[in-house]
């Protein structure tokens, strides 16, 4: 409060003449309070630059106090006004070879922030010099100064020496000096191109050495850096390691999450099971301890702690309890807390985890109490133990009635019918009586799903998806294609039921509808029932992929990479950084001979990235010249359809004609749909040679025969 009177508007010519005042002034007190209100003035964005003569003339005060309030000046109005830099050039040289190390450090701070050519090219010397310098404060200031000046300019840097005296750094004796040495060279090597920053075992012992006396910060510095260090010998990781584990019961957050990201990372290279269980148990009690901070603080720890657990589950599996929602978090913690919580469930827990989930589901946020939901309809397939109390939960919620409860309620009961076939169909006649409520398009698709694959089973299917019909052209794409394939269906399983339904919603899908996708799909499931129903059955009610929740498991690949990148954003929106941060250089774990066999292709992969593109670029050029192969072989006579004949219609056929539904019989517009939509196929084609869509003739074909499998290439 005492320096709020300085806040106020001045005049440039009153405190000019302030400045300038003969009067006796003690300790330089009158030209304290003139800077302060000088820079008080600059805060409030007022232009000062017009006092600069005055302000430089004040460099020779021999007072830390004045001193930094005249840099502060220099470093505001420099850019704009670089000859005001210039004449203060002098004055730096003198500072840096002041007696005091503050104000040494303090002028070779100022320079290092000064974005001026010429005073950068005055910085070389005085910065050399620093970094000797007897004083560690000054050694630590130009260590920082160092990765502030390849900012700027980082030939002069790499030309200077600039790299070999901060990597001699690396084994001073003071240990800010070092961990700011790390900072800085882990910050060089982070935006150089070609210089990568590369510890042996040596060096990092005697960093973890140097842990101890740092300030929180420092250590975090270090510990980052240990993410340089490749363990090339059995054993290696494990007494890194073991050395680095005290930091996990620090009380600053920061520390903790990268002394367990340096910990998830040598797991890696370590070749005994007893010691990667052993360092599991070390994880938890320090990750669980995050969770009693701040909300904010545990949301960052919540979403590292999700990475952790899909990689070494075994790391919580105890501590599940932890995670079960306070009625006072934020909803961004909830939400965090119930998809960990759905990690962590097994055959010991599920009971309690679905005790909570139901707890959950009668909540009054909306967003949460759908996630709840769908979390128990996640647990009956993950868990087949559980899955009939997960069923009687869900029509537990059904009966309250709640609309966004029972709408997701019906979505999460498709993925049960389809894990468990034929075991609890016997709710079906709930759902249906739910059918007023559905009002959001993946709800609607998921009951027009269960209507359309248990058409034998209800009753009135037909009536039910009439009902649907009614807004058919109005609906989302989701739910047209959903009720395209239920009405053909039901059509294949009680042909007289959908005889009069399969017409009408083909013609609207092929004619009415400008989706390309959907209009596809009424192609073929026109063509299939007007030339062979069987084969129709066989591929409209065939077996259904398997579903699990694997498929909500990260790929292996990223969730690698962002393991690297534990405590930063990436691991909050489980992004690799070079998705949203320009020029950023890819982590992966670099192969050694004490890298574990199962991340030896991770690693590899994630090392290869960059040669990903021109291996996809030359394999593109192989499957376009394959095409032209299949193109060519057609035109001498080989079909190139795989065998195809009797669903594809003989181009020399004249049925291209666009015919009117109302005129023709069903079976005469399908062979007029089947010969119109291969003479557009064929006009594509000769537009677009590479086309490589299945609607090509001969397409997937062409791709067995020369194309490169990518996803199959060893890299």
């Amino acid at each position: 409060m005492s320096d709020a009177k300085f806040f106020q508007r001045g005049k440039i010519q009153e405190l000019r003449l302030e400045l300038n005042s003969d009067k006796k002034d003690r300790n330089y007190t009158r030209k304290k309070q003139t800077l302060k209100k000088i820079v008080a003035n600059m805060t409030m964005g007022n232009d000062m630059s017009s006092l600069h003569p005055d302000v430089i003339a004040c460099m020779s005060i021999p007072v830390l106090e004045v001193k930094k309030m005249v840099y502060l000046f220099l470093i505001n109005y420099a850019k704009a006004k670089p000859e005001m830099a210039y004449e203060a050039i002098q004055t730096f040289r003198r500072d840096v070879e002041d007696p005091n190390p503050l104000i040494r450090a303090l002028a070779i701070r100022t320079m290092g922030y000064i974005h001026v050519d010429k005073v950068t090219s005055c910085l070389i010397q005085p910065l050399r010099h620093c970094m000797r310098d007897q004083d560690p404060y000054v050694r630590k200031t130009a260590a920082v100064c160092v990765a502030k000046l390849f900012m700027q300019d980082r030939h002069l840097v790499e030309n200077a020496g600039f790299i070999d005296l901060l990597r001699e750094m690396l084994v001073d004796s003071n240990p800010s000096v070092v961990a700011n040495a790390v900072a800085a060279l882990t910050e060089i090597s982070e935006r150089s191109d070609h210089i990568q920053l590369q510890l042996n075992m040596s060096i990092a012992s005697k960093l973890v050495t140097a842990l101890n006396e740092c300030s929180e910060w420092g250590q975090t510095y270090i510990l980052e850096s240990l993410m340089f260090v490749v363990p090339q010998e059995p054993g290696d990781a494990e007494m890194l390691a073991e050395r680095i584990a005290p930091r996990l019961q620090h009380a600053n957050s920061a520390v903790v999450l990268t002394a367990v990201k340096v910990i998830v990372y040598l797991m890696n290279y370590m070749s005994r099971e007893e010691d990667i269980l052993s360092m599991c148990k070390k994880l938890s009690p320090p990750l669980v301890t995050l969770l009693s901070s701040g909300p904010e603080v545990q949301y960052v720890g919540l979403r590292n702690i999700l990475l952790v657990i899909q990689k070494h589950p075994e790391i919580l599996k105890n501590d599940i309890k932890i995670f079960f929602c306070k009625y006072n978090d934020p909803i961004y913690v909830k939400m965090a807390k119930l998809e960990i919580m759905f990690r962590l469930a097994s055959e010991h827990n599920v009971e309690q985890v679905l005790s909570e989930l139901k707890e959950y589901a009668t909540e009054v946020d909306v967003d949460f109490v759908r996630k709840a939901v769908r979390s128990i309809g996640r647990l009956a397939v993950k868990i087949e133990s559980t899955a009939q109390r997960c069923v009687e939960a869900l029509l537990e919620l059904i009966q309250t009635k709640v609309n966004y409860v029972v709408q997701e309620s019906i979505v999460v009961i498709k993925d049960i019918f389809r894990k468990y076939p034929n075991q609890y169909e016997s709710i079906i006649g709930v759902l249906c009586e739910n059918l007023d409520n559905l009002d959001e398009p993946e709800a609607k698709a998921a009951m027009i799903w269960i209507i359309g694959q248990y058409a034998d089973r209800i009753e009135n299917s037909d009536e039910l998806l009439d009902d649907f019909l009614y807004t058919f052209l109005e609906e989302t794409v989701e739910v047209q294609l959903a009720l395209l394939t239920a009405t053909v269906k039901l059509f294949i399983k009680r042909p007289t039921a959908g005889q009069d339904l399969v017409p009408k919603v083909l013609k609207w899908a092929t004619e009415e509808v400008d989706n390309p996708d959907l209009r596809d799909r009424g192609y073929i499931y026109w063509r299939l029932l007007s030339t062979d129903v069987a084969a129709a059955k066989a591929v409209v009610l065939s077996e259904k992929p398997h579903i699990s929740t694997e498929t909500d498991n990260m790929d292996p690949v990223l969730l690698e990479e962002l393991l690297l990148h534990i405590a930063s954003l990436s691991a909050i929106y489980h992004k690799a950084p070079t998705t949203f941060i320009p020029h950023c250089k890819p982590r992966f774990l670099i192969p050694s001979p004490a890298l574990r066999r199962q991340n030896y292709n991770v690693g590899r992969t994630l090392q290869h990235q960059d040669s990903y593109s021109s291996l996809h670029n030359s394999s593109s050029a192989q499957f376009h010249q394959s095409q032209s192969n299949v193109r060519s072989s057609q035109s001498d006579g080989d079909d190139g359809n795989g065998g195809l004949d009797e669903f594809v219609s003989s181009p020399k056929q004249p049925q291209h004609q666009r015919l009117s539904y109302h005129e023709q019989s069903f079976e005469q517009v399908a062979e007029a749909s089947i010969g119109n939509q291969e003479y557009y196929e064929q006009k594509i084609n000769a537009e677009n040679p590479y086309r490589t869509d299945t609607g090509a003739v001969g397409g997937s074909q062409a791709n067995k025969g020369g194309g490169v499998d990518l996803m199959s290439f060893d890299l």
